[in-house]
């Protein structure tokens, strides 16, 4: 299933009325793992576990304006882009 069918379903959101703001919301969530040293092959992998929750929490987090659990869910995706950022297997490429 491609992310933005992920994302959608999350969100809980059947129609394609918020495709752009979605893919927009995907691609940020994606460049801000990157610049937080996340390596852009792991960061562009959608079948790892980690990353895609990555993209999903961001996504709720900042998906419409009057989301009461904004503020946790950003708390999640920061800890989650934490730990990716520090774990050598998201940073650094393999050799071999």
């Amino acid at each position: 299933m491609p992310i933005l069918d992920d994302v959608k379903t999350a969100l809980r959101i059947s129609n394609t009325a918020f495709d752009g703001e979605i893919t927009d919301l995907i691609s940020a969530a994606r460049s801000d793992l990157k610049l937080s040293g996340v390596l852009e092959s792991k960061v562009n992998d959608d079948t790892d576990a980690l990353i895609k929750r990555a993209i999903v929490v961001y996504c709720k987090a900042n998906f419409g304006w009057n989301n009461p659990d904004a503020e946790k869910l950003q708390q999640s995706y920061d800890m989650l882009k934490m730990h990716l950022s520090l774990s050598q297997e998201y940073t650094v490429e393999a050799v071999g």
